[in-house]
């Protein structure tokens, strides 16, 4: 996601649920923002680092499984998706790749968008992305449409979960650039939380900067609906 705290990393092998479950601790006092700071960040790593022992296997396999329900849920919910913006994300620090799904989405005519840093600590941009589209390096080294390429509103906008709770909360990479940008757009996009199953906490200890999912799929299906 073109968007987080710190630079991609790599690791390969398989992850556990069971691994996930235990070792989540509980969440601090909400109103103790230094406690639920330092909270987030040791889940943060946690679920990354847990995130990153999957295999490439077993990664496909989830990525398919997501891509899957995301093709059933936006038919029922926003029909055909030719002429409409969805963005879309690069996947980095092992998030589910989604770019084949995406490039059938283009394939059929929709219009797809990748989010970028322009300002750092300002909100996210969101960039016309083509398939066959050469990419630049954008912050932190992650590739991102060309400048030439034009700036869209996105109508419908993934977005990759660290963790997530049942409240619709997500879980970041800390930068807060998501929740920035989801207050700053008018009208407010479909906000798709995506990620992995296992990565769902009893709660993130959600602040008021904090913005909630429209929902959240993962490759078990749709998961919280908040706004239904």
């Amino acid at each position: 996601m073109t968007g987080p705290d710190d630079p991609p990393g790599e690791a390969g092998g398989l992850a556990s649920s069971v691994c996930f479950l235990d070792q989540q601790s509980a969440a601090p006092d909400p109103q103790d923002w230094p406690a639920v700071s330092r909270w987030r960040r040791g889940e943060r790593e946690r679920l990354r680092t847990e995130r990153l022992t999957l295999s490439v296997e077993a990664r496909q396999v989830n990525a398919n499984a997501l891509a899957h329900h995301l093709i059933a849920l936006l038919s029922e919910r926003c029909g055909d998706l030719a002429g409409r913006v969805l963005s879309g994300y690069w996947p980095i620090k092992g998030e589910l790749d989604l770019r084949p799904w995406m490039e059938t989405l283009h394939a059929r005519g929709a219009v797809l968008a990748l989010p970028m840093v322009e300002t750092p600590r300002a909100p996210l941009t969101f960039r016309r992305w083509e398939p066959s589209m050469k990419m630049e390096r954008g912050h932190w080294g992650i590739p991102v449409p060309p400048k030439a390429s034009r700036s869209l509103t996105p109508e419908i906008c993934l977005a990759p979960l660290v963790g997530w709770d049942s409240a619709g909360y997500r879980l970041g990479y800390g930068g807060g650039y998501f929740d920035r940008t989801l207050a700053s757009l008018s009208p407010k996009p479909l906000v798709i939380g995506v990620g992995l199953q296992v990565a769902r906490l009893d709660t993130i200890a959600p602040q008021p900067h904090d913005v909630p999912m429209s929902m959240i799929v993962t490759e078990a299906g749709l998961q919280i609906e908040p706004d239904g």
